[in-house]
């Protein structure tokens, strides 16, 4: 009987272990165990369409993530979505002003994120700067609804 409950206890004790791992691991690829510091700098990017970019969302460089979007706004002027990302202070002093951001898809159906490429420029981003050279989210149903249009007018 004692030995029956001491194998419960571990059992359980095993299992407590394996939900908080599978836990810990969720948070981890979600993004929300990130710590709230404000390490690093912002810059901010207008895009046409974001598609289904999200708050919190990857910023990568060269495939390595390197910031995270902290916010997104409209542009009441222009009707755009503005981006503002938040770049880790590595970062800092070394992308020029003509580096170009797009809006990508992690897979076919993956969520989107911001990939950076760096420019040539002389002159590096500071915090507050915006970037210039965008390309919006390439949205698959208006993909799929152009081909279906164009389709049928042949």
């Amino acid at each position: 009987m004692r030995n029956q409950r001491w194998v419960e206890v571990t059992v359980g004790a095993f299992m407590l272990l394996g939900f908080a791992a599978l836990l810990f691991l969720a948070f981890k690829v979600s993004g929300l165990a990130q710590s709230s510091e404000q390490d690093g700098f912002e810059v901010e990017a207008c895009f046409g369409d974001i598609g289904g970019l999200k708050p919190r969302s990857r910023v990568t460089l060269a495939g390595v993530t390197v910031g995270r979007v902290a916010a997104i706004d409209l542009d009441f002027q222009w009707f755009e979505a503005c981006v503002t990302l938040q770049l880790d202070k590595n970062l800092a002093n070394k992308l020029t002003t003509d580096t170009a951001a797009a809006i990508q898809t992690a897979g076919l159906l993956g969520d989107n994120y911001i990939s950076l490429t760096p420019g040539i420029d002389e002159t590096y981003l500071a915090a507050g700067d915006s970037l210039k050279d965008t390309q919006s989210a390439l949205i698959l149903e208006q993909l799929v609804n152009q081909f279906i249009s164009n389709s049928s007018k042949d």
